[in-house]
This record gives C-alpha cells, structure tokens and sequence, in this order.
C-alpha cells in the first residue's frame, strides 16, 4: 500500500471521502494512519483485460480492488485485509461505490497457511489475477503512528506474499505486485522460483529520475522469458503536472498496457 499523496489525481474533501479517478470513486480513508495513493492507483489498473476474478491481497481501504472494479465491468474481486476496521472501511467503499455484487471482503492475514485461509473462506487455485501492494517498511524504521506502522510493515519477508498470492491464483492465473525499486532482488527470487514469463515494470518520478517504484507481473505456470519494459514516467522534467500516459491512468481514462510497458 503507498503512502498518501496529496496531489491532483486524488481529491481530499474535509470530513467527506477522496475521490479517485477523476471523481469515478468515492473511497472513505482513515483520517490518520495509512492512506492509500497513486500506487494502489496504478495497480489497480494493471489488471489485463479479459480478467473476471481478482484477489487483492492487504486491500486496506480498497483503492486498488475498486479502481480494477471501476475499469472493468465483468469483473468481480476478492478482497483480503487483515485489519478489522480497514476491512469494515473497504466494505463500507464498495457498498458505497455500487460494488456489492461484484465483491467480496474477507479478514485473512495475507501469509496464513493454506488451512488457515480455507477455513475462513479463501480457496486455492481460484483467481485469474491477485494483486497486492504489501508493506513496506523495514526494521527499525516503522513509522510512529501505530495503524500507519500496522499498515507499512511486514515482520515476515515478500516470499510470503508472493506464496500466498500463486497458490490462489489458477493454473495459468497472474500475479501482479507493486513495491519499492530496492526490494526488486527479493520480489524476483520470489516470483522466479513459482512462475515464469516475469514482466518488470519501473516506475521513475521524472525522466532523468532512477525508479522509486516497480510492477511485478509474473504468470503461473509459464516457461516464458523475463521482460523489462521501459519506465512508466510520472512527471515531465519540470513542473508537478503528470506525464502522458500515466496522467491519463490516474483519471481513469486508460489502463496500464503492459505490452507497451506503460
């Protein structure tokens, strides 16, 4: 999940929700603590088309499940959160954004075992797409408000992530993560020892700008090659306005394309 970003493509009413692309969404957020931003924006919108049911794992308030909701009609989502009140948050946004009969919430912790999310409703082997965005402070570097801290930090490693999110997806189903550009290493050694055809995806502020963030997409039970795509770049060399084509995704009038690597 990212941190909240006070900017153009999310719009903060005082004592209302944010709005998210272009005013689409209504999402509700915590008025401390963790808020969600451009990253569950963007992964939100890498869900390939022809997908019909996606996993959000450590959805939070719902940002990215409901922006894939909102691009894609035949869609319907799962969302995983392990939070009590971020979960009655996220289902409180999907009633309220008209989502109801197209998803589902469930308060898993996303590194259960396997008989731990059977028994509370999550299945193996299920979904065409999981996605997640998982926390991503380090030790020793938690940050001081407690539900941010919750929300930004993982005691186990990302492997544990990415075992959850292949043995929920289908045969041929699709992994998707967004992290910072540094846990790159880790993100790959866990999605190379489960799936093939990985696409890497950087994500970099300016153009002459090294990645801060990166998209993870790898597919299970492929031999595919490894892909690096070109980088998604945010913003022109100067000013605070976004660049084409990642203005356009932030509103909502376009999706990630993946073969085009932006």
């Amino acid at each position: 999940m990212s941190v909240n970003q006070q900017s153009e493509f999310v719009k903060r009413q005082e004592g209302q929700a944010d709005a998210f692309l272009g005013g689409k969404l209504s999402i509700a957020q915590p008025e401390k603590g963790f808020r969600a931003g451009l990253d569950s924006v963007l992964l939100g919108a890498s869900i390939p088309h022809g997908a019909r049911q996606l996993l959000d794992l450590g959805a939070g308030a719902g940002v990215a499940a409901l922006c894939a909701l909102a691009h894609d009609d035949g869609l319907e989502a799962t969302l995983v959160e392990n939070n009590a009140d971020m979960a009655m948050l996220a289902a409180g946004n999907v009633e309220a954004n008209g989502f109801s009969q197209r998803a589902t919430i469930l308060k898993i912790n996303a590194t259960a075992t396997g008989a731990e999310r059977k028994a509370l409703g999550l299945g193996t082997d299920r979904f065409d797409v999981v996605i997640a965005n998982p926390p991503f402070f380090e030790a020793g570097t938690r940050a001081p408000d407690p539900a941010r801290a919750a929300a930004r930090h993982t005691d186990g490693e990302v492997s544990g992530w990415v075992r959850t999110a292949v043995s929920c997806a289908h045969a041929k189903g699709e992994v998707i993560f967004i992290h910072l550009a540094q846990a790159l290493p880790q993100l790959l050694a866990a999605f190379d020892s489960r799936m093939g055809g990985i696409c890497v995806l950087p994500i970099a502020p300016r153009p002459d700008a090294p990645a801060s963030r990166v998209l993870v997409r790898g597919k299970k039970g492929s031999k595919a090659p490894m892909r690096l795509l070109p980088p998604l770049i945010l913003h022109g060399e100067t000013g605070g306005g976004f660049a084409e084509p990642a203005g356009s995704i932030l509103r909502g009038s376009a999706r990630l394309d993946w073969h085009e690597g932006k």
